[in-house]
């Protein structure tokens, strides 16, 4: 089947105007989503926030109850006690200056990065290749820290770090297709509490506007917003 003629047909399974309790719309984002591979399962909420204002940034990380069905390849920043701490966790790769100069060639073969404290003036070096990513390793969501064995064990089993863009939309995968149906709206769930935590206390009016969930090659399906403030899945 070419792709326009099964975009058509996912399309067909969808009412645009409807808004879905979320297992309902999981479930129908599941059964559109026929693709060869294992599509992923992507959350975008429209959030009632300034985007503009430094003080209505919505950032944050959730370690979701089943991860996000992947393998996360981690890399981190560290010397001495801290590099074998690192490697003992399962981390990817652990070095220092070498690193650097290895992302300084181009190579960027890896999903999280995380550093010491006083690896972030060696890490700052490749900020500028990093930041643009969402690889800098940053303190807001647990990737600057010396305690870098709970941090590679948390990126390991699928910690997820959400912010939104410059249009105040958060835009977040929460997990594979072959996770199924439960376990994707356990993690939704987890995601939604977290970005309901993060509100800016200088937000007013409506925080959570729209929601929509697709898989990467499927139709976007809306979610009933009023359900999930009260995460009645």
């Amino acid at each position: 089947m070419s792709l326009g003629k099964r975009m058509k047909n996912n399309l067909a399974g969808v009412d645009g105007d409807t808004k879905y309790l979320v297992g309902d719309a999981i479930d129908l984002v599941l059964k559109t989503s026929n693709a060869k591979f294992d599509e992923s399962v992507d959350v975008t909420v429209n959030l009632g926030v300034d985007a503009k204002q430094s003080d209505q940034q919505v950032r944050g990380a959730v370690a979701l109850p089943h991860g996000l069905g992947k393998t996360v390849k981690v890399l981190v920043f560290a010397k001495g006690e801290k590099e074998s701490e690192a490697k003992q966790a399962g981390a990817d790769f652990v070095g220092a200056e070498d690193l650097v100069a290895k992302i300084q060639g181009g190579w960027l073969d890896f999903d999280k990065a995380i550093a010491t404290p006083d690896m972030m003036a060696t890490v700052s070096k490749v900020a500028k290749v990093l930041g643009p990513r969402g690889l800098m390793p940053n303190p807001k969501i647990g990737t600057v820290t010396f305690d870098v064995g709970k941090a590679v064990a948390a990126e390991k089993k699928g910690k997820l770090d959400f912010r939104i863009d410059k249009a105040g939309i958060l835009h977040a995968v929460i997990g594979k297709r072959s996770l199924g149906k439960d376990k994707l709206v356990e993690n939704f769930a987890a995601l939604m509490t977290s970005v309901t935590k993060a509100k800016p206390a200088t937000s007013k009016g409506i925080y959570l506007q729209a929601i929509t969930v697709s898989s990467t090659m499927g139709p976007g399906v809306k979610v009933d917003v009023n359900k999930v403030q009260t995460l009645d899945t």
